[in-house]
């Protein structure tokens, strides 16, 4: 049997991996688009702070992993695939026969259609190659402008304030996390920020990126940025302005924007694509032996009942298990996608679970005290915690995380949750004991 993998993440490590487990006489062939080891994007962050050097990034260690393993790694970016031939066309010209096809070919940043994004001193951080520019512009007292304050752009800020920028952070949402945040949470994330020497703009948009003309080497990067290519003017400044009408300064600039899955090569094949590669609980597309994992892909959630993106790595992990398994027929299937969140931001801890929006016709509660650094956010359907928000609410995380995916009937405890919302561990230990005290009773 014959396996191409795209993609050489965490899902398509892992995927290899588990079908070389299961099948050790079957060819693998893993194709990355980088020409670094397979790593992990979420350490970066960590690299920048300097806590581990890049070979800490990686995925695996030891350099004949992959070899030992018989995985054979390959450097291409798929240009399209043909279902009814079983071949993928790289970029280059070279085709790769396959008996299983898996796409984990991950998501990449997307671009605001901003004037001047294209200049040398406005970076993504997404690579390796990103972050080793980053690091060379970051240094100490320089000022920085970040586009963007979701999930990814603070943990971003986190690194960046470590190395001791002048940091201003904007954010075209209304508040900070907006997509992981109700407005109460979000604008206290926002509020911890400015207090740790953050600037912070919540509902703006940088509007244009231009070179700073003639300025001065005030800025740290001013006396080096011609020589590394960090900045648009003669002193490596930039000028930054804002929907606002204020005009900032910035030595460098990250844009940390959002991401998309990189599904583009498929547009003309038959494998159905929504927001993801859609999939079924085995992971596998529309196409038959061919399947997808990891941020690319549109998996079904169990708890929700819908398909659904959510790119964060442990998915990955579980999907791609699931989809190496199918692949290799030893038939599994996908339990749920994890909606969960879990944030620090400058020290302050958030976390985000399941509909944290609440749905229609559903009750919720919410307690905060601001002078803690603390707030909770429950969203009810029926007796069953759907969704929450929590900051500084760092003990009631593993609950709020049984309650949401177990849909633990709480009955008479969501009432006592509406009055009190600190119950969640007495509602959990009562509620969800009762819940499984109730599967084991057998029918008659």
């Amino acid at each position: 049997m014959n396996h191409v993998i795209l993609g050489a993440g965490p899902a398509g490590v892992i995927a290899a991996e588990t079908i070389r487990k299961h099948a050790p006489d079957d060819r693998i062939v893993l194709v990355g688009d980088e020409p670094e080891p397979p790593y992990s994007r979420m350490a970066i962050p960590y690299l920048l702070i300097g806590n581990i050097q890049e070979e800490g990034t990686h995925l695996r260690h030891g350099a004949k992993h992959y070899e030992t393993l018989r995985i054979e790694r390959r450097s291409g970016r798929a240009k399209s695939v043909d279902t009814a031939k079983r071949q993928v066309l790289l970029e280059d010209g070279t085709a790769l026969a396959y008996d299983r096809l898996l796409i984990a070919t991950g998501s990449s940043p997307v671009s605001p259609p901003i004037p001047g994004m294209d200049s040398p001193g406005v970076h993504t951080c997404w690579t390796l190659a990103d972050a080793r520019a980053i690091a060379q512009g970051a240094t100490k007292g320089a000022r920085v402008l970040q586009m963007g304050a979701g999930f990814i752009g603070c943990i971003i800020m986190e690194a960046l304030a470590a190395r001791g920028v002048q940091l201003t952070v904007v954010e075209m949402g209304d508040r900070m996390v907006p997509r992981m945040m109700g407005p109460t949470a979000g604008g206290m994330i926002k509020d911890w920020c400015k207090a740790k020497g953050v600037t912070v703009y919540t509902g703006t948009k940088v509007v244009a990126i231009e070179p700073a003309a003639g300025a001065s080497s005030h800025g740290l990067l001013g006396k080096i940025a011609s020589a590394v290519g960090l900045g648009g003017g003669a002193g490596g400044g930039m000028k930054v302005r804002l929907s606002g009408g204020e005009t900032l300064e910035a030595d460098l600039v990250i844009s940390a924007t959002g991401v998309r899955p990189n599904i583009g090569f498929l547009e003309k094949s038959p494998i159905k694509c929504l927001q993801g590669v859609l999939t079924d609980e085995h992971l596998q597309t529309t196409v038959p032996d061919v399947y997808a994992a990891g941020d690319c892909a549109e998996a079904f959630d169990l708890v929700s009942g819908k398909t659904i993106v959510s790119a964060i790595q442990p998915n990955a992990a579980d999907q791609a298990r699931v989809a190496a398994l199918n692949m290799v027929g030893r038939r599994a299937v996908l339990k749920g996608v994890t909606q969960i969140n879990v944030l620090d931001t400058l020290g302050l801890i958030s976390a985000s679970f399941g509909d944290w929006q609440g749905v229609p016709g559903g009750q919720h509660v919410e307690l905060t005290d601001r002078g803690a650094g603390r707030h909770l956010s429950l969203q009810f359907d029926g007796d069953v915690l759907v969704g929450c928000n929590s900051i500084g609410w760092t003990e009631h995380v593993g609950v709020m995380r049984g309650l949401v995916e177990g849909r633990v009937k709480l009955g008479e405890w969501k009432d006592r949750l509406l009055a009190d919302p600190t119950l969640l561990m007495e509602a959990y230990l009562a509620s969800a004991q009762a819940q499984s005290a109730r599967a084991l009773v057998p029918a008659h």
